[in-house]
């Protein structure tokens, strides 16, 4: 039998994608190498704490808010399949999410066959082959949500001298009084140097780019504040140190390290540094190698993802779609996708558009009166709650269409994927996405010294660098006006005279032009 759909990987996104699909009744199966769903949790982060936050106690017992703090849980109906039911820690246990993803798939009743690593994926005509160790199956459509499960290995001579992430000792024992260089400046790379702190003698953190702090730019893949005690100890010249510039080579010297660094702001422009242990906490890739010819997915950004069209489908393989981690190539290092909490939407939006193109299915809508007055109120109501647009800011938006005389809300499509494709014919449309100013990651949150646009005023709200409501008017494929809401400090967008009544006249203006 050829399947519907196959879903490689039952991680959090193949997870959350079988769950759509056992209700929606397809035809689907998901492959897992491992013996468990969401094996890359059994053993990563090494020092098994996610950064991805957990909050059960929230001050209200709406289930859209509390997802805006929930940064772990799957999207469903049942809810004993909260995260936030498993452990009240902020940052929770690895081996939570292990057990939780356990419960996600079992208690959901998805199709998933364990033990089933994929070797070879080629593709004739209309039909994908995949290939196990000892199955074969077919299927008209594949979905890979695999990750990023393969180290990325930067072009370094003497590189192969380093100790991977994957494959290094986390026992801060095994490094007692030694000196050691960590390339890469994200949060493997910090998490690492926190925990050998205590037994090591000197921890230099070295790669080319600066380090970008997660709290300024609002990226969660940008170093977190959980992960940052060690640049404590380099600010307060307490032994060690940040490099930056570019490691030229490693090479073995005695029983150590001789490595050559190219400085970036500092005198010396190449000099000699010995160490003790070289680790590398590099970042992670996309692992194509099960792809033959006939189906091999371009990739992007040094080869690390796979390039993607605006419904998640690769840009040379039709049929070929990503799921997860892998589709944060889509908002790189600008929203959320790379993270459970941004990709359950993603894949929700994924699958209405699956459902749109080979189901024929309309993307959900909810009808509004056609009125200034009811679109501004059912797109405050909207702003005040939705999770999806809080996650997803600036990538998901909710569209309402106006069409003969009557309008229809649509929640969490893509931005650029509605930009190209529409939601069906439509005299206007208002896109409403959650959304930072342009210049928000300038803004030093520490620095009261810096002026801000002062909360509630409606007149300068285009130049608040907070997340605020934007709704843009498309007409004839264009966009052809656009409104901010102002900045609030509670996130709600719903004063009568600061956010509703201008937004209705906009809507109006748009309406009557």
């Amino acid at each position: 039998m050829t399947l519907d759909y196959l879903i490689i990987g039952a991680g959090p996104a193949g997870l959350q994608l079988a769950a759509l699909m056992e209700r929606a009744g397809h035809e689907y199966l998901v492959l897992e190498g491992s013996d468990v769903p969401g094996a890359f949790f059994t053993r990563y982060p090494r020092h098994r704490t996610l950064i991805s936050i957990n909050k059960p106690h929230t001050g209200t017992d709406d289930p859209e808010l509390n997802l805006r703090l929930d940064w772990n849980s799957l999207l469903g109906d049942d809810p004993a399949l909260l995260f936030t039911g498993y452990t009240g820690a902020y940052f929770p246990a690895a081996d939570v999410m292990v057990r939780y993803l356990a419960d996600f798939a079992a208690k959901s009743g998805v199709k998933v066959r364990y033990g089933a690593r994929v070797e070879r994926v080629s593709r004739a005509g209309d039909v994908f082959t995949v290939r196990t160790a000892d199955e074969v199956f077919t299927a008209r459509r594949v979905i890979v949500a695999t990750g990023v499960s393969r180290t990325y290995r930067p072009d370094i001579e003497g590189f192969e001298l380093a100790e991977g992430y994957d494959e290094m000792s986390v026992d801060p024992l095994d490094y007692l009084d030694q000196k050691v260089l960590i390339i890469g400046k994200g949060n493997s790379a910090f998490e690492t140097a926190d925990a050998l702190m205590e037994t090591t003698t000197v921890i230099h953190v070295a790669g080319p780019s600066p380090v970008r702090m997660a709290w300024r730019t609002h990226f969660v893949g940008h170093l977190r504040a959980v992960n940052n005690n060690f640049l404590d100890t380099y600010q307060l010249k307490s032994a060690n140190a940040i490099l930056d510039g570019d490691i030229l080579r490693i090479e073995r010297d005695g029983d150590g390290y001789l490595v050559t660094v190219r400085f970036s702001r500092a005198d010396e422009v190449v000099k000699q540094l010995r160490y003790d242990r070289v680790l590398a906490c590099t970042g992670f890739r996309f692992d194509p190698s099960i792809f033959d010819d006939s189906c091999r997915p371009e990739l992007v950004i040094r080869d690390r993802f796979p390039a993607q069209t605006d419904e998640w489908e690769s840009v040379n393989v039709p049929g070929l779609f990503f799921a997860g981690t892998v589709s944060q190539v889509r908002d790189f290092k600008k929203s959320t996708s790379g993270f459970i909490h941004g990709f359950r939407y993603a894949v929700r939006a994924l699958f209405r558009i699956l459902e749109r193109r080979y189901g024929g299915s309309p993307w959900p809508a909810t009808p509004v009166e056609p009125t200034p007055e009811a679109i501004a109120e059912a797109v405050v109501a909207r702003v005040n709650r939705s999770s999806a647009l809080w996650q997803q800011f600036g990538f998901l938006g909710d569209v309402v269409t106006v069409a003969g005389g009557e309008a229809a809300y649509h929640e969490e499509v893509p931005v650029d994927y509605f930009a190209r494709a529409g939601l069906g014919p439509a005299d206007h449309a208002f896109v409403v996405t959650l959304e930072y100013g342009p210049r928000h990651d300038q803004v030093d949150p520490f620095d009261i010294t810096v002026s801000r646009i002062a909360q509630d005023t409606p007149g300068q709200a285009h130049d608040a660098a907070y997340l605020h409501p934007v709704v843009r008017h498309h007409s004839g494929g264009v966009v052809t006006a656009e409104h901010h809401l102002a900045e609030n400090l509670e996130n709600q967008w719903d004063r009568p005279d600061v956010h509703v009544k201008p937004l209705a006249a906009f809507v109006r203006r748009c309406l009557d032009s």
